[in-house]
């Protein structure tokens, strides 16, 4: 294993449209959403695990999910747990890892991941992470993954290529990145689809430790400045109080469209391997086993009647019975139920706000 490398996996999410599953208390990231006996966290975590020790792997999270991390990653030191006490988008959260990964080693080469993504082909995921650590070890690059669509999804970003091949690397997926586009509407996504030269945009990142931190310099110095303030500071017993304060004074912004929407020294690298981002139901729909009547089905006593393309998740020994339902969402946790049409299942966000609004978090 390479001692300079490390992996940034960020599990400071809600879910909320997972909800009612994904709760704000225990998220989608920390559950077995795919029944294969491990959490996406602990997926994401193993995955990253054949490429370098738990020490270097740090974990950027809420507060309110240490414990939950900590169960759930025995193996990983309890330092690399870092916690914001403020959700404030993909930037802060990356600048604060690169400061504590630059007290370990100032030559880390870093891999960025979501904590709650799909990957199914997992040899050619490694080797594409390979690929990506390499060329960043060796370029002054911003690397980012794209995938190769397989649909017009109105759900994801896009990243454009140039579409000509990088120099030195003509027999790999790399290529130099146009523009990102952010989620498009149908017959958009249908053109970008068509073209050729559009990719899903699955938010993982590669850079040297160096390229990122001139980059957080040059495009977002507010916050680099913010988080600098702390060198002398982490590590220590102050530390919390110092990223307390911190998080209070940085603006809420992603790393999309603070550094690498403006970078000239990005670059993608083009995968396929099985990606998904397991953002809604209907991308988790698409990844499960369906019966005859393409209907998915979780739970132990659930009675289909002329019912077809449904998702139905139910928890415990909850009997259901549903009879005529076409292409709908049908979500059971605890005291709640979620009944929605799939076609509507953006909307899932929009209700969670209306319920908090009007009931308070509790439900939430």
């Amino acid at each position: 294993m390479d001692k300079n490398n490390y992996c940034v996996i960020m599990a400071g999410g809600i879910g909320s449209r997972f909800w009612p599953l994904s709760k704000t208390k225990h998220p989608k990231q920390f559950l077995d959403i795919l029944g294969t006996g491990r959490t996406l966290l602990q997926q994401t975590y193993d995955r990253f695990i054949k490429f370098m020790p738990p020490g270097q792997i740090f974990i950027v999270s809420n507060l309110e999910y240490k414990e939950l991390i900590v169960d759930q990653l025995p193996a990983l030191p309890e330092e690399n747990i870092l916690l914001e006490p403020l959700r404030r988008n993909t930037a802060p959260c990356i600048d604060y890892a690169n400061f504590r990964i630059q007290r370990k080693n100032p030559d880390a080469k870093v891999v960025v991941a979501p904590s709650d993504h799909l990957i199914i082909k997992e040899e050619e995921f490694l080797r594409a992470v390979k690929q990506g650590l390499d060329f960043v070890t060796s370029n002054d690059a911003l690397l980012t993954m794209g995938i190769v669509p397989s649909r017009p999804e109105t759900g994801y970003g896009y990243i454009q290529s140039t579409g000509k091949k990088v120099k030195g690397y003509e027999t790999t997926g790399l290529r130099k990145v146009k523009t990102f586009t952010e989620k498009p509407d149908l017959e958009l996504a249908k053109v970008f689809l068509s073209s050729g030269d559009f990719y899903w945009n699955a938010g993982i990142f590669f850079w040297s430790l160096e390229t990122i931190m001139k980059s957080f310099e040059m495009h977002l110095p507010e916050i680099h400045s913010l988080f600098r303030e702390g060198l002398d500071i982490y590590g220590s017993d102050q530390e919390k109080d110092f990223i307390q304060l911190t998080y209070g004074n940085c603006r809420n912004i992603s790393i999309d469209y603070g550094i690498m929407e403006k970078a000239d020294n990005v670059y993608m690298l083009v995968s396929e391997f099985g990606w998904s981002d397991l953002g809604t139901w209907g991308s988790l729909y698409e990844q499960l086993v369906k019966d005859e009547y393409q209907n998915s089905v979780t739970g132990k006593h659930v009675f289909m009647y002329e019912s077809s393309g449904n998702i139905v998740n139910v928890q415990n020994d909850m009997l259901v019975v549903l009879q005529g339902l076409e292409d709908y969402i049908v979500v059971q946790n605890d005291n709640i139920i979620l009944v929605c049409k799939r076609e509507d299942e953006q909307k899932i966000k929009q209700y969670v706000n209306d319920i908090r609004t009007e009931i308070g978090k509790d439900m939430m």
